[in-house]
């Protein structure tokens, strides 16, 4: 899916730019640079794993014979705020969103008995966050109806899912985060510029700062050293 994306928009910006510097276009929306603030919404899906560290000894103290990290889809949706800094081609952008996240854990535990398979176990993890990203774009210059531009920032996210305060079950035991986390952001993307309004598609990497493993001794936290969230972006924005 990341490689797919990432052809994707290399694709319309390579059209697009031969296109901009082939034939002269009418400037749509010539206003939007002019103002101070927009406002908008954002519409994306997302791709979220962990960024994993296990334990050196774990097939032999937690009788663990691997973890394995596997990355599923999600989807998000925001409301877009920007501010332009001096210049159009820099703005400070706020998009409180609400995302939908799921990852999975399967682990090999090593048999009891020398004559038994391998034990297997999946472990979803899913969240539902509040995020709130503060990021800088940099945009390059209009050619005509577009222009490019990176981003860069963090966000905190609140996962409302979150069993951080729930009782473990050690006969089911569960993977429990912490509620709260802090991520950093970088990305790039595109803006198209309409008659009346900004049409933007967006790639976003965002990996956890800390820890979101909390430990709590149970089969399935003990051999992990720490987890940190990371999502792949993928939105499409729309600004008046």
């Amino acid at each position: 899916m990341k490689k797919l994306i990432f052809i994707l928009i290399f694709t319309f910006l390579g059209i697009e730019f031969g296109l901009a510097q082939r034939i002269p276009q009418a400037r749509n929306y010539r206003k939007f640079d002019r103002n101070l603030f927009h406002f908008g919404f954002m519409l994306g899906v997302n791709t979220s794993d962990f960024s994993t560290q296990y334990k050196p000894n774990m097939v032999n103290e937690f009788g663990t014979y691997s973890v394995t990290n596997r990355s599923q889809p999600g989807f998000q949706l925001g409301l877009i705020s920007s501010m332009k800094i001096g210049t159009p081609l820099i703005r400070l952008r706020f998009i409180p969103s609400l995302s939908f996240q799921e990852r999975i854990l399967e682990y090999n535990f090593v048999p009891i008995q020398p004559n038994e398979d391998f034990e297997f176990q999946e472990e979803r993890v899913g969240s539902t966050n509040l995020d709130f990203p503060l990021l800088l774009k940099f945009r390059t210059k209009r050619y005509n109806n577009f222009a490019a531009y990176i981003i860069a920032g963090a966000q905190y996210s609140l996962d409302l899912q979150s069993k951080e305060t729930n009782s473990q079950k050690f006969g089911d035991p569960f993977i429990k985060l912490y509620r709260d986390d802090f991520q950093g952001q970088v990305g790039a993307g595109m803006d198209f510029f309409l008659p009346f309004f900004k049409f933007g598609i967006e790639l976003k990497l965002s990996h956890g700062f800390n820890n979101a493993l909390i430990q709590d001794n149970s089969r399935l936290s003990q051999p992990i050293e720490s987890l940190r969230n990371r999502v792949w972006w993928f939105s499409l924005t729309f600004e008046g």
